[in-house]
């Protein structure tokens, strides 16, 4: 890519802040749903998984970019605060997957309708960084 100039920096700022700023936002609003932002991150790693059965902890692990035993960690502290549960996998009984109880559930589609908002809200300041990043700049 050829030299950068101001402009280039200053839309990365702008969307590594607005990036944060949303991260931020959600964490908050986790904390006022009464779960951690990690819970929430958890919650819609198992709610997004496609598929009828629910995620294996490796799964998780790979959604969240956290190693195994800290994926397991966080499930176990779910698991007490009612907001997943561990079901062994119909077909092979070896495997866990993890579900949503209804307490998670319900937290979670609250979370969801929020963040969807949140997102609508952002979309039109992240086209304004995006114009012009598709063009062709090796001409």
């Amino acid at each position: 890519m050829p030299g950068l100039d101001q402009r280039d920096y200053e839309r990365l700022l702008a969307f590594r802040t607005g990036l944060r700023r949303f991260l931020y936002w959600s964490g908050q609003q986790a904390e006022a749903a009464g779960i951690t932002p990690a819970q929430h991150q958890l919650l819609l790693a198992v709610r997004g998984h496609p598929g009828p059965d629910g995620p294996t902890i490796g799964e998780i692990a790979s959604y969240l970019l956290v190693r195994h035993h800290s994926a397991v960690e966080l499930i176990d502290r779910a698991v007490t605060a009612g907001l997943v549960a561990r079901q062994a996998d119909s077909g092979d009984a070896r495997t866990v997957r993890v579900v949503l109880t209804d307490s998670g559930r319900e937290r979670l589609e609250k979370l969801a309708a929020s963040h969807l908002e949140e997102l609508a809200r952002l979309t039109n300041r992240m086209h304004t960084l995006w114009a012009g990043l598709d063009t062709d700049t090796s001409s």
